[in-house]
């Protein structure tokens, strides 16, 4: 397994692995009535807006998985509110969203950052994603490593995810990586590391 820097061309397969372990960590394919949603919040944002901080694991049979990260989200979001939201808020207008949609487009429209007490400390972001075949083989951490050295590099003090509470293999592995969880309001949980 190879990791090495995500190439603009290889998008697809990102958003394609997205939906393939976007339900807690399992297949999510038929589960959204627009699945390229999973793409649309949580690959193309990192992967198109900060591509020298996104790394992906590949076989023979091309991408496996993926790492994509912000050195500080802040003026991501920034970036993100002037040119990657408005077009995606017009195609997906929030009163028609189906349940099964509803909470990803309400993240195009009112995206939810982590609290500034977190990203004081800790204001980059990162999104793993590993098919099965990628999964087991110390790949996760190889993309791990090669984010967390790019991330120091950019002078991060530190780094943070939002974790689903019912991914409970994701969970064992940040924790083994050791990262901090921390319990939001609402449910989420995000775990926190400093670099």
């Amino acid at each position: 397994m190879e990791i090495r820097r995500f190439r603009a061309d290889e998008l697809d397969e990102l958003y394609d692995i997205a939906v393939l372990t976007g339900a807690g960590g399992e297949d999510a394919t038929g589960v959204y009535e627009h699945p390229e949603l999973l793409g649309h919040v949580y690959v193309a944002p990192f992967a198109v807006y900060q591509p020298d901080l996104a790394f992906v694991a590949a076989d023979a049979d091309g991408v496996a998985g993926y790492v994509l990260g912000a050195a500080d989200v802040r003026p991501l979001a920034e970036v993100l509110e002037r040119d990657w939201w408005p077009d995606l808020r017009r195609r997906y207008p929030l009163e028609t969203a189906d349940d099964a949609d509803r909470w990803l487009v309400e993240l195009i429209h009112r995206p939810t950052p982590a609290p500034a007490q977190i990203l004081d400390r800790y204001p980059s972001e990162f999104h793993i994603d590993l098919l099965p075949r990628c999964q087991g083989h110390g790949a996760g951490r190889r993309l791990m490593e090669r984010l967390f050295t790019a991330l120091r590099d950019a002078g991060s003090p530190g780094v943070h995810c939002g974790v689903d509470p019912n991914n409970e293999r994701a969970i064992g592995f940040y924790t083994h990586l050791g990262f901090e969880r921390h319990e939001q309001a609402g449910g989420a949980t995000l775990f926190v590391m400093p670099l």
